[in-house]
């Protein structure tokens, strides 16, 4: 609740008692209060009236009462003579059930894993409240079982948290606009988990950059039955990038010669230019080229 009083979301019960000696005196409650000017009058007012009661010798009534706003005033709704009024009594259809040790043990490793305890796994590996609070809905939303394929991996924060990325900024939005035009989501979880876990091996392995692992990704969950080999299919795709350093360093001269004010500023120590030039080689590869064996080739032949 937004405990929103103008809008009735938050209601108050109020409980009063006067007494002329130190134990409790009979009680009132006054129900379903709206706002915190009524609690205060109609407490004042409770007040007021009983010990008006009790200086005049007459006995105070237990019962419940409400609020008239219009006259400022209390007003009786029905007694509460004791609690058998609220039918506190027992069922004798309803036999005492004991519930041992054993037994609640094993309730609890049945339990799935509640939203509190899934937003501490998630922060751990260094999700911050946005993005936690979107897995956690696209579970729901979506049907799909998205914070197992995390939690295989949650002692891999690295991996955990790349899967996280994935899911939030690939996969989501990718399944939205699918279940939105088509009505259903095809993938299922084994064929989740295979994908990503082929994708993150070519990655650490330095065969697909960042780019062309979301488009593989995409790919992937978007075709109805899945390749024998992921690699396979990226080569087919012409996806794999090139870290042949021959193939590389052959264009990186080729960068060079044609870039040559660029190269000069990074042999004067202006490190910033080898970004371009790293660029210029990934452009001339169409993004095959492995960028870290790049700049470390632009190093080399710059001889720094």
């Amino acid at each position: 609740s937004d405990a929103n009083l103008y809008y009735g979301n938050m209601r108050f019960d109020v409980n009063v008692s006067v007494s002329t000696t130190d134990e409790l005196g009979t009680r009132s409650e006054t129900k379903n209060l709206n706002s915190f000017r009524s609690v205060e009058r109609s407490v004042e007012y409770e007040i007021d009236r009983q010990i008006e009661l009790l200086e005049k010798g007459q006995r105070i009534v237990q019962e419940t009462r409400g609020w008239d706003d219009a006259k400022q005033k209390t007003i009786s709704q029905r007694s509460k003579e004791n609690a058998d009024d609220y039918r506190y009594m027992p069922d004798p259809d309803l036999p005492p059930i004991v519930l041992d040790d054993a037994y609640i043990a094993n309730v609890k490793s049945e339990m799935p894993v509640m939203p509190d305890e899934w937003r501490a796994r998630l922060q751990s590996i260094g999700l911050d409240g946005v993005q936690i609070e979107i897995l956690l809905d696209a579970q729901i939303e979506l049907g799909s079982d998205f914070l197992s394929l995390i939690e295989d991996h949650i002692e891999q924060k690295d991996v955990a948290k790349t899967f996280a990325n994935w899911i939030i900024n690939i996969e989501v939005p990718y399944q939205k606009t699918k279940l939105e035009n088509e009505g259903e989501i095809t993938i299922n979880n084994d064929d989740r988990k295979a994908i990503y876990n082929g994708v993150i091996t070519l990655v650490n392995d330095g065969k697909l950059n960042s780019n062309n692992a979301a488009i593989l990704l995409t790919d992937l969950l978007s075709i109805d039955s899945q390749p024998e080999s992921i690699e396979k299919y990226a080569e087919e795709k012409q996806l794999i990038q090139v870290s042949d350093e021959g193939e590389i360093a052959s264009i990186v001269s080729t960068v060079l010669k044609e870039n040559a004010k660029a190269a000069e500023d990074v042999k004067n120590g202006e490190m910033k230019a080898i970004g371009f030039l790293v660029g210029q080689v990934m452009k001339q590869s169409k993004g095959k080229a492995n960028p870290t064996l790049a700049q470390d080739l632009i190093k080399k032949q710059l001889g720094l």
